[in-house]
């Protein structure tokens, strides 16, 4: 996999934490751009948001198109199907973003990864396997393929997880997302769950959770 493609919103002050976003499948980064002005954050927040661009790839659900996608899914079962090894690099490209915000002067632990979906899966193993301590880990509309084959990263053991789901979801079930908030805290994972009234999206009254998450964590 080439690195990552991505959109970059510098805060009005010198940035010190950053946001990073993944989009989910068939998406790109610039579908959650709008999301920063709507999250409504204080003018003094110097929190930088990056939101990568997954590379095109071929889709067997989507009859083998080819579409911007974190890794293929073989079947849409109840625990999707998926390319291991395809959601292994994403995974690394994640890291290597992660490592460039380091590198910025950023801290590790005020670095938020966030992400919708199939990229919320992404974000579920970055996270959990990433050797530094991270500030928080969002959750929405998602669902965790691999949970019991990674080598999980002990110093994030404590991370702040706010998992969000939509009770009327039909793309990736409200059952899956409390599969996957009950995995985590089988896990020893402490998570905050909301659920919404609401298909496969966002909503404002998540946006004003999410608001106040990273808030609470950033600010």
């Amino acid at each position: 996999m080439s690195q990552l493609l991505f959109i970059e919103i510098e805060p009005t002050l010198p940035a010190n934490a950053t946001v990073i976003w993944l989009h989910g499948l068939g998406a790109s980064g610039h579908d959650f751009e709008p999301i920063v002005e709507e999250l409504q954050l204080p003018k003094e927040a110097a929190i930088r948001f990056i939101f990568p661009h997954a590379p095109e790839i071929a889709v067997t659900i989507n009859a083998g198109y080819l579409m911007p996608a974190w890794y293929d899914i073989l079947e849409l079962t109840a625990e999707r199907k998926i390319n291991e090894t395809q959601l292994h690099d994403s995974v690394e490209e994640v890291k290597k973003l992660l490592q460039k915000e380091l590198d910025r002067g950023i801290k590790h632990e005020r670095i938020i990864l966030a992400g919708f979906s199939q990229g919320g899966a992404v974000a579920y193993h970055a996270a959990l396997t990433y050797p530094k301590k991270l500030g928080g880990l969002l959750g929405l509309s998602t669902y965790f393929p691999i949970a019991d084959s990674i080598a999980r990263e002990p110093i994030n053991q404590n991370i702040p997880i706010l998992v969000c789901h939509g009770s009327e979801d039909q793309m990736v079930l409200k059952e899956q997302g409390e599969r996957t908030n009950n995995k985590l805290i089988e896990l020893g994972y402490q998570t905050e769950f909301k659920l919404y009234p609401m298909d496969h999206e966002i909503c404002m009254q998540e946006v004003a959770d999410i608001s106040t998450f990273i808030q609470k964590l950033l600010l």
